[in-house]
């Protein structure tokens, strides 16, 4: 059984637990290998340094916080699912792996330097909420980086990217994954995610700075950054 689109916690949690195992090859497989290109990207728009505190939240299985801690910076790979964490601390014996709602954070005010999230705010119950507990746990002047999936900028290849998404990716997600239905909602997610500036919008009425944007991929995917007001 698959989560729905109203994206209740405990379904989206459970979904998550199922597809751990081969995350990580499904997400290559999908992306054609792009996803390695997008994270690094992220990585170089939080531009960590040394001895920072970086929340990496919807980590996963931690993937896209070991090249923040390979910086020098303390990352916490934070997740709600128990099995994507329980995979990751295999990989990642090192890290600081932290179970938390995106909606409740388990954490202090203000208490790091950046906060990231990578293709997971729109699994949040509530993507608004979700900003504001970002904002809640960074410092003044402490800043944001969201890489989610986004509207493609051409529109003749939005239409193909469309269909990529609810005839390809099932197929090939049956092929290489432990729970292949969960990209039939994962697809689902996508379209139904609001474009560029729509998730801006949503940044600033979250109470953070002025937001900007990079395209990625002809804009599937755009990585947005902004900051704590001081």
């Amino acid at each position: 059984m698959r989560a729905g689109l109203d994206k209740d916690p405990r379904d989206v949690a459970r979904m998550f637990d199922t597809v751990a195992a081969r995350y990580d090859l499904t997400n290559d497989v999908l992306s054609l290998g792009r996803d390695r290109q997008w994270r690094k990207r992220v990585v170089e728009t939080v531009a960590p340094q040394r001895g920072e505190r970086i929340l990496d939240l919807a980590a996963g299985t931690g993937t896209s916080s070991a090249p923040f801690a390979e910086a020098g910076a303390h990352v916490v790979p934070c997740d709600f699912s128990i099995g994507m964490l329980e995979v990751g601390k295999q990989q990642y014996p090192g890290l600081d792996f932290t179970a938390g709602d995106g909606m409740r954070l388990p954490f202090a005010d203000g208490v790091f330097d950046a906060v990231t999230i990578s293709f997971g705010l729109r699994n949040i119950h509530d993507p608004l909420q979700g900003l504001r507990e970002l904002l809640r746990v960074t410092r003044p002047g402490g800043r944001v980086v969201v890489c989610e999936f986004s509207t493609p900028t051409w529109k003749p290849f939005e239409t193909v990217y469309s269909n990529y998404l609810m005839r390809a990716l099932p197929p090939i997600a049956r092929a290489v994954s432990s729970n292949p239905e969960s990209y039939v909602y994962l697809a689902e997610s996508i379209r139904s995610w609001p474009d560029q500036r729509g998730l801006a919008i949503r940044m600033t009425e979250a109470g953070w700075g002025p937001v900007t944007w990079q395209n990625l991929t002809g804009g599937i995917v755009a990585v947005h950054r902004a900051e704590r007001p001081q």
